[in-house]
């Protein structure tokens, strides 16, 4: 490598002014192309060793020094190269020539990037001590060397200060080239140029720094603060005037200029610094600290005079409140009152407005108007939404235990339930029960107009979806506010519109209420409106047909004693409902209370002829007994025996018979004498009791021969033959029912799941006296066969 002498000793005077100018320089020579990118460190290295040795020797030339070191710091290279790899012993020029021109002094070879070759591991099982990061961490804690402090330096004389500050100077504007945005070192080269006491060049830093960022709070703090430190106080004005004219929006800044006028005793130009700030119009803090400056000099028309301006840059109801006070504290009630009505007409519709009446009525109960205060918490608690007037509340209710009467206190007591009802309202609109408990509490007041407006509140909320279960409860919002305008408030137009609304807005098409309908048309009749009333069965009828509705109906035109429209009802409810037993029943009961027996018979039988009926034995039941009250026996029998024909079940066969056993007691025979009556009873009832038998007997016979599975009912009916043999006295025959009668027994079988035996249940069979002897025949049959196969085998 060949490197220009003058180049090397213009890197010798620089290198003597410190690291930096070494590296810079190398770092110049390598971009101008004279020494390679890669042996940049070479030659930084060799210009250090160089400037420490002509430090010593300044006779000794440097360039010498230079290559000497190079040179030698070569050989040993080369000579710590294996014996296989070293290059043949040349000169240097040799060396040269064998590498690329390009390179200087430095072969291709010494320029190669040259991997360590992989080491072989040869034993891989963990070492005994395990090294963790914790000691790692704590030898280099322990091995680390103490900081080398640089040596303090002496200044003795004007030279050496020029020095120094030409070198202070220079590191500064270097640094400041390189980050010319970090105010921090702005702030530093000020500072330093200030402690030299050079103020003109504080000032001329400052100034650089605001050129870069005007918009940097801190450089104005600092430098103003530099300018009032130093008793520069015009100086100090002019920054300060300068800043809040570029950032007119950081309060800081005036702060700090108000703070140093005032600090001067300037006190008017401390007030005109406030105008100015005033024209701003800054936040609230801004302004108060102005209140404050005026009465920190007693100026209190001129803080009355800025409060007004203040409420009326920020209208809000903190602004007016320490308005209020203000007048208050001076002895201005009048003023202080006056504030607080302005602010209630202007600001008592905001969401804070609850701050103002509590502290509107709180002043006036200091200035003892107890009336006046009662009179603010009650307009609040009417304005405030209720959600918002907690806070009321209580001090209404505070209020009224000190100063109020018992109507007073529970007033205050019902408007904390108010609000706390209209809070759980407010949360879940569609819980009917807190509606419920909300118009209680108003009309427990009494107020018709308060328990409306809960009442259509209430109503308003109307179930999301149209299924019956979410409407029950809903459904006697309404009942219950017909109620109260037709008993309470006694408003019958209201009523009637109240009944209308409700039934217009019930879908009933998905469903319907019949209690409405019945409401609204019980209504119209306490009303004497007939009319009305029908119409609205009517619609119910044509609409929303139900089982009440059609007996309430019929109820009431019965009633009235209108018996074809009681007829054209019942029709109308057989066609809606042919399988409701119970209307075929009323109707035929109606006929026979009119004594239209054919009628109820005609309708009696059109009934039991339908092809399904909800419940069929409740209709035979009723036509058997209207047929035996009419007398007439031989169509009892022959409704049993067609019922019988239908089902064979135990009860009707018990029915049967004990209707054969009474059915002759009321015969005729009463003109006769009277041993000759007794004596045609005792026939009549002989023959009851034998028709009543042979009723058992069929019945036992069908139990015995087509259902032997039902034992219970087989049981059963011998159970009530023999109580009726009891009852028939000396024409009962107790003791042939008794040989009929079955053991019962406990036995045990096994209980099935649908996982497999669940083991054994006890159950009670019935066994009964032919079983017996078959079940003895089943014995003697089997023991007989096995004695035939026994001989079989042996004569075998």
């Amino acid at each position: 490598m060949d490197l220009d002498g003058e180049t090397l000793k213009v890197c010798l005077d620089d290198g003597r002014k410190g690291r930096e100018e070494e590296e810079r320089l190398v770092t110049l020579l390598a971009v101008d192309g004279k020494i390679e990118r890669e042996r940049v460190t070479e030659v930084s290295l060799f210009i250090s060793i160089a400037v420490r040795h002509c430090s010593k020797l300044l006779k000794k030339d440097p360039l010498d020094s230079i290559r000497a070191n190079y040179h030698l710091l070569s050989d040993r290279r080369e000579s710590s190269t294996p014996p296989r790899h070293r290059a043949p012993a040349t000169s240097v020029m040799g060396s040269y020539k064998e590498s690329d021109p390009t390179l200087g002094y430095l072969t291709k070879k010494e320029t190669e990037v040259k991997l360590p070759r992989p080491t072989r591991v040869k034993n891989k099982t963990p070492a005994p001590i395990q090294i963790t990061a914790e000691q790692i961490l704590r030898e280099a804690r322990e091995r680390q060397e103490s900081e080398i402090r640089p040596p303090k330096q002496k200044i003795t004389d004007s030279t050496e200060l020029g020095d120094y500050r030409l070198r202070k100077r220079k590191e500064f504007e270097d640094l400041i080239r390189r980050v010319r945005w970090n105010v921090s070192v702005w702030v530093k080269y000020a500072q330093w140029e200030e402690s030299q006491k050079d103020f003109k060049r504080a000032r001329s830093v400052w100034e650089r720094a605001l050129e870069v960022d005007y918009r940097n709070t801190t450089l104005w703090l600092k430098y103003a603060e530099m300018e009032m430190k130093n008793k520069f106080i015009n100086h100090a004005r002019n920054v300060w005037d300068r800043a809040v004219s570029l950032l007119p929006r950081v309060d800081q800044l005036w702060y700090k200029y108000i703070h140093m006028e005032e600090m001067l005793g300037n006190v008017a130009g401390a007030r005109q610094i406030y105008e100015r700030w005033m024209q701003w119009q800054p936040d609230q803090q801004g302004w108060l600290s102005y209140i404050k400056f005026e009465l920190r000099y007693n100026e209190i028309d001129r803080a009355r005079a800025i409060y007004e301006r203040f409420v009326q840059c920020h209208p809000r109801i903190g602004g007016w409140i320490r308005y209020a006070k203000f007048e208050m504290k001076n002895g201005e009630i009048a003023r202080a009152r006056n504030c607080y009505e302005r602010a209630v007409d202007l600001l008592a519709d905001d969401e804070e407005a609850e701050q103002l009446f509590v502290a509107f009525a709180q002043f006036e109960e200091r200035c003892k108007e107890t009336e006046r205060a009662r009179c603010i918490y009650k307009f609040a608690l009417d304005h405030i939404p209720k959600g918002r007037a907690e806070e009321v509340y209580k001090k209404f209710v505070a209020f009224e235990k000190q100063y109020g009467d018992r109507e007073g206190i529970d007033d205050a007591i019902v408007g904390k339930r108010r609000f706390e009802y209209e809070d759980e309202v407010r949360k879940n609109p569609l819980n009917y029960d807190n509606w419920f408990d909300y118009i209680r509490l108003e009309e427990s007041v009494g107020i018709k107009e308060r328990v409306r407006e809960v009442y259509e509140r209430a109503i308003a909320n109307v179930p999301p979806a149209e299924e019956k279960r979410y409407w029950q409860r809903y459904i006697y919002l309404w009942i219950n506010y017909a109620l109260y305008e037709e008993l309470d408030a006694q408003d019958m137009e209201r009523t009637r519109e109240v009944y209308r609304e409700c039934l217009k807005l019930i879908p009933h098409d998905k469903f319907s209420f019949a209690k409405i309908w019945l409401l609204a048309a019980q209504f119209e009749i306490r009303q004497l409106n007939l009319k009305g009333a029908r119409h609205i069965l009517g619609n119910a009828i044509g609409r929303a047909p139900k089982d009440k509705i059609f007996k309430k109906y019929i109820e009431i035109e019965l009633q009235l004693g209108n018996i074809d429209r009681c007829r054209k009802l019942y029709e109308k409810y057989l066609e809606w409902s042919p399988e409701n037993c119970y209307a075929w029943t009323k109707y035929a009961e109606l006929e026979r209370s009119l004594c239209e027996t054919e009628r109820a018979r005609a309708i009696y039988e059109l009934a039991i002829a339908q092809p399904a009926l909800d419940m069929p034995e409740l209709l035979w039941k009723a036509y058997i007994d209207f047929e035996i009250g009419e007398g007439e026996f031989e169509n009892t029998r022959a409704l049993y025996e067609r019922l019988l024909d239908r089902t064979k079940h135990l009860k009707v066969w018990i029915s049967y018979a004990k209707f054969e056993a009474t059915a002759m007691e009321d015969s005729e025979g009463t003109d006769m004498a009277e041993d000759e009556a007794q004596q045609f009873l005792y026939e009549k009832k002989k023959l009851c009791v034998q028709c009543a038998r042979r009723v058992f007997e069929r019945a036992l016979s069908h139990f015995r021969v087509s259902a032997p599975e039902l034992k219970e009912e087989r049981a059963m009916l011998l159970e009530e033959w023999l109580n009726l043999e009891k009852d028939f006295g000396e024409l009962g025959d107790v003791g042939s029912v008794q040989a009929k009668m079955p053991k019962k027994l406990k036995r045990r079988r096994p209980l099935m799941t649908e996982d497999g035996p669940a083991g054994f249940e006890e159950y009670f069979d019935y066994l009964f006296p032919e079983e017996t002897q078959t079940t003895n025949l089943k014995i003697l049959e089997a023991a007989y066969k096995w004695k035939k196969q026994k001989v079989a085998g042996d004569e075998d």
